[in-house]
């Protein structure tokens, strides 16, 4: 077989002559190749050669391109096996480091690296089973001082989530996974002051801000391998669909559906999380605000969706109120799923969560 000289390795067996310019044979058939022979095919500038398939030793033989391919492949997979059997908070720190790297590289007006990307957030958005169980959780796992690297990635694995609930094929959630992490690269090119700053921000701080899903879409634009559709949910994840929402003032399916999901992900994780100049909320009093928001803001089945696969709840399980009481439930109404009835587990008392506004679930304790 006919390989490349960079790709020998001692033990070759020759199987024709290697001709110099003079027609003599430089090395001649049969030869077992050693280091030396194949640094002297170097020099002539020997491109190619026609060797055995089997080495002196009788092994196959290998080209040493292949093998590093191989080799590579297996640390791949290694790497991938490791990452797979780590628990799902580990994993999320480590794609929050890795993400912290990329934003830090933008900032300094690097190129965004989209396979890199991809390889931070496409095996957590893989690992549906333990997003369907800690998809709740994840506010839980963000800190106020990184919490926009969090944030990104809890935007994507909550878009993926529910685009999977809206039965969107494979493809699509994974894609929509992926806008949901890219929408807020553009952070990157705001000044970091802005970006992290403790206090509330000012009127042209804010405007500031609003500029980020214009320069999230700038760093993508020009990667071909994002679809058109990635690039729109990207563009317009902040518009609502009442026009309130920015940077164009979009309304209604002017405002691609891909970008509904992102933008119920984004108000969710960033309702809920603790971040520098505000205190965290509860997931559902969070809910009950994004249901009211359905009517004008947002996109009703996308909503209902949510609410409906996020407010799981089954009967027996404990939770803790607003008025720091444990109560277990009792029963629900499916159109009310975040007001069930509860009974306090102190008093025994019943209760309808429906007649008691001021009161809602705060966490839950077991299921």
């Amino acid at each position: 077989m006919k390989v490349a000289t960079s790709d020998l390795i001692p033990g070759c067996i020759l199987l024709r002559d290697v001709k110099g310019k003079t027609n003599r044979p430089i090395i001649p058939k049969n030869t077992v190749l050693e280091e030396i022979h194949i640094q002297v095919l170097k020099k002539f500038l020997v491109e190619q050669v026609e060797v055995s398939k089997t080495l002196a030793s009788g092994e196959i033989y290998v080209p040493k391109r292949k093998e590093a391919v191989q080799q590579k492949k297996a640390e791949e997979t290694a790497v991938q096996l490791k990452e797979r059997t780590l628990p799902f908070q580990a994993r999320l720190e480590e794609a929050k480091e890795k993400y912290k790297d990329i934003f830090q590289r933008l900032q300094n007006h690097l190129p965004l690296e989209i396979g890199e990307v991809r390889n931070i957030i496409l095996p957590l958005l893989e690992s549906t089973e333990e997003i369907d169980r800690e998809v709740y959780m994840l506010h839980h796992y963000t800190t106020k001082e990184d919490y926009i690297f969090y944030h990104s990635i809890a935007v994507g694995i909550t878009s993926s989530f529910i685009a999977r609930k809206l039965n969107f094929e494979k493809k699509e959630w994974m894609q929509i996974g992926l806008a949901g992490f890219l929408s807020d690269c553009g952070m990157a090119k705001i000044h970091p002051d802005i970006v992290f700053k403790e206090g509330l921000l000012s009127s042209e701080e804010l405007a500031q801000i609003k500029k980020h899903p214009t320069y999230s879409y700038r760093l993508v634009e020009s990667i071909p391998s994002l679809s058109a559709q990635v690039k729109l949910a990207i563009l317009q994840h902040h518009e609502r669909m009442d026009g309130s929402g920015y940077p164009l003032g979009l309304t209604g399916d002017k405002i691609h559906k891909y970008a509904r999901i992102i933008a119920i992900s984004d108000m969710y994780h960033a309702m809920t999380s603790e971040r520098l100049y505000k205190e965290k909320q509860s997931p559902f009093k969070v809910i009950e605000e994004i249901e009211q928001d359905q009517f004008s803001k947002l996109d009703p089945e996308i909503v209902r969706s949510f609410i409906r696969n996020l407010a799981n709840f089954s009967i027996g399980t404990k939770v803790r109120l607003s008025n720091k009481k444990n109560a277990e439930i009792v029963f629900i109404d499916p159109n009310k799923p975040t007001r069930p009835m509860v009974r306090f587990q102190d008093s025994g008392e019943i209760i309808s969560l429906q007649h008691v506004p001021d009161l809602y679930i705060e966490e839950i304790v077991s299921q």
